[in-house]
Parts: C-alpha cells; structure tokens; sequence
C-alpha cells in the first residue's frame, strides 16, 4: 500500500479542488462538522425507524398484494403484525417521517458543504481502513441524496425514477443506513470530542482540524453560530410550510409544499383524497345500479346490492385518513357494516379471519390489499357507505370502501367489490 501511494505523495495532489487552498472558507472545521453531524444522528435515527414502522404498517409479510418489495429476505426480520391501537399510530408515524425528512434537508445540505473538501482529498486511498471509510462516504453521501431527493418526489407525487417507489426507497434506505453506521463508528469519538473542545478552528494541518480549516481562507463575513442560525432558520421555515399536511384541519392552508394543499371543497365529503375515480379508471357503470357486493368465505358466498348493504346493521367509527406521504386528515365520522358482520354472513363470524379486499379500480396501484384477522375483528373496522352523515363521493370510494383503525390509506381500499374472508390471497 505504501508503495502504492508512493508517487501520489511525491507529485502532491493535482490543481484543483484537491488542494487545500482550493478551499477558502473561514467557517469551515471540525466544530461546525461536528455539530451539524450530531443533528443529523439523531434525526435520522428517528427517520429510520419511522420508516421501518411505515414498511410493517403495510403488513408485507401477510400477502404479495400488500408488498411491492419482493425478495426483502433477511431485511424483513423486523415485520410484526401492525396493531389496530392506537388507531392514530401511523398517523402520527408517518407523520414524523415525512415532516421530519423534510425539515432536515438543510441540514443534510450544510454537512455535505461542511465536509466537502475531504471528498477531494489526496491521496484518495491512503490504508485499507481508510479506503473502507471513504467507501462507506461515497454509499453515504449517495444514500443520503437519494432516499431524501426519492422521498421528496414522492410527497409531490411525480414519479420520474424508474420502477416503483416502495421499492427503490426500502433498499435504498438499507444501503443509506448501512453506510451511516460505519461512519458514525467512525466519526462519533472525534465528533464528541470537537464539540466539546474545539471552540475554535485549530491550525490548518493540524491533527484535530481534519482536512477541514483551510489554510488560506477568507475573511469571514458570518460567524459558525450565525451560520448554524440560518441553517435552523431554513429547517423551521421548512417546517412551517409542511407539518400541516399532517396535522390537518385549519393548519391544511400552511401546508404550501404539499401537493394536497388544495382546498377540498366543502360538506360531509370535503377532505382530502390520493386517488380520484376518474384516475383509476372508474366508470359510472361499475359503482351504478348494477354494482354488486361480493362476500366469500368458508365455502359460501353472498351477493348483495346497494339497498341491501344499506338495510344491514349500521355502525359507526371516528377515525382519519393518514396516507404515506405524509398527509392525513383529522377523524371522519364514518358508518357502515363492520367488516366481522359481513364475515358472518358467510359463517365466519366468530373468530373473523383475514380478508382479502378487492376494488373495481382499472389503473393505479393497491386495487387488492389483504388485511390481517386483529384487523377485521376491530369494532372499528368497518365498509363504510357513508361518511359525516352523508353518501361517499364518487372520489371517497362510493358505494362503498373500507375504513380501518390504524392502516395506511392506500389500505382503506375504496369502491370495495368483493370481500374473501379466510383464503389465500
């Protein structure tokens, strides 16, 4: 290796951003480093873990109609059944993940203009420890840029990357966070130690100063805490233009970066929805007159009209909508038929099984889901008809959709036409 390195060290570094003067600011150094890599261990500490309960919450280990990343293997270790209580969990998971990712943007953006120069260091391998830690930089800086840029895309709902979301975000975040790991063992000791001892930037060249003081720098015309004020003033102003995607009601109109910020209209059926009838295909024929409800299970099956659906027991359920990207609405008064009194109708009203739910949607993703049997026997569970005291809307799932305590939206299947309780999916 020392061989090796030999004639990069001989000839110096090439012109360019490979020299140390190339780099000029004054703000630049292991104190400002180290304070913005320590907000960023702990946001997206939480931001993994928000996203690993996002991924259960879909139950992907239940069906193949649930998971759009096939072939997890040992990265699903984790999966658990999602609970139905609290019913308001994912909402305020997801909730937490999305808002969250998107207030540390710029705190990503000030590491990675903090830390810059060491991407250009030379030589650029100098031990086999050090070429593992520059490997782990490169899938860090790459992970990072796109689990945040694949994330952002899809709060906005534009869909240019290649292939589907859930599974280029679920990959990409292992690789992100595999990569975070061995540089934080890295680079936690001497984060710590720069925090509560360099005060100052110490010599270019120094040990301590980590290739990051310049040795030639500018004046400065702002100082590290007035920059780290700009940067927490970027992350609230971040915050105030979204976290109201999440929280819903009157603080919806402060949500300017959500795609859903639109005003949904007013009455029963006036909040906010993903997917509209007409795109996903949906014909006045398929939820008019002739739209029938199909219940399956135990070897029996029930058909049943609009009328007829309505002529069976009414409940009732106050529960949101809470939706992967980051939105969701405060509780809806929902009533329908909850779905362990349909499984009776077909004999299995006892111990209510899985069902596997299925829509009349032509286009779009998550027409099928499969819920899991603590789902179906939750009270709260219901086919919803009506919502706020009113018939669903075409584009809230008439005649009929699902509502469950606890589950993403897209698993709030609407325009429901067949229900098959207990058999494979």
């Amino acid at each position: 290796m020392r061989a090796a390195l030999a004639p990069a060290r001989r000839f110096g570094p090439p012109p360019g951003p490979s020299r140390p003067r190339f780099w000029r600011s004054p703000l630049r150094g292991p104190w400002l480093t180290a304070v913005l890599g320590l907000v960023l261990l702990a946001g997206i500490t939480v931001l993994f873990v928000t996203g690993l309960l996002s991924y259960a919450a879909y139950n992907p280990d239940l069906a193949a109609v649930n998971d759009q990343t096939p072939d997890k293997g040992l990265l699903g270790f984790y999966l658990f059944p999602w609970p139905t209580s609290p019913y308001w969990l994912y909402r305020i998971t997801q909730g937490v993940h999305v808002t969250l990712g998107v207030v540390l943007v710029p705190v990503l953006l000030a590491k990675l203009w903090s830390v810059i120069p060491k991407l250009f260091e030379w030589p650029p391998v100098r031990s086999p420890a050090h070429g593992i830690e520059r490997l782990s930089l490169l899938l860090l800086v790459g992970g990072a840029g796109f689990e945040f840029v694949t994330g952002i895309l899809n709060i906005q709902l534009h869909y240019i990357f290649p292939g589907s979301f859930y599974t280029l975000h679920f990959y990409g975040a292992w690789v992100f966070i595999s990569a975070f790991v061995v540089h934080v063992v890295f680079r936690l000791p001497r984060a710590l130690h720069a925090v509560r001892r360099l005060r100052r930037n110490p010599p270019a060249g120094a040990p301590e100063a980590a290739g990051l003081v310049s040795p030639r720098p500018a004046p400065p015309t702002i100082s590290r805490r007035g920059a780290l004020g700009m940067v927490g003033l970027g992350s609230f102003a971040l915050l105030v233009v979204t976290v109201g995607q999440s929280v819903g009601g009157r603080f919806r109109q402060t949500a300017l970066l959500a795609p859903h910020g639109q005003d949904p209209g007013s009455g029963p059926n006036g909040f906010q929805i993903n997917k509209t009838a007409a795109s996903v295909g949906i014909r006045p024929g398929d939820i008019g007159p002739a739209w029938r409800l199909t219940v399956r299970g135990g070897g029996r099956q029930v058909d049943l009209t609009y009328g007829q659906l309505l002529a069976l027991p009414q409940s009732e359920s106050s529960l949101p909508i809470a939706c992967v990207e980051g939105w969701s609405t405060p509780d809806q008064q929902w009533s329908g038929v909850r779905l362990s009194e349909l499984a009776a109708l077909v004999g299995l009203g006892t111990d209510t099984p899985r069902v596997l739910v299925e829509s009349v949607q032509r286009g779009g993703s998550f027409a099928s889901v499969v819920l899991r049997g603590n789902q179906t026997r939750d009270a709260r569970s219901l086919l919803a008809v009506r919502v706020n005291g009113a018939a669903l809307s075409p584009d809230h799932g008439y005649p009929a959709r699902v509502i469950v305590p606890g589950a993403p939206g897209v698993q709030n299947t609407k325009w429901v036409t067949r229900l098959t309780f207990g058999e494979p999916a």
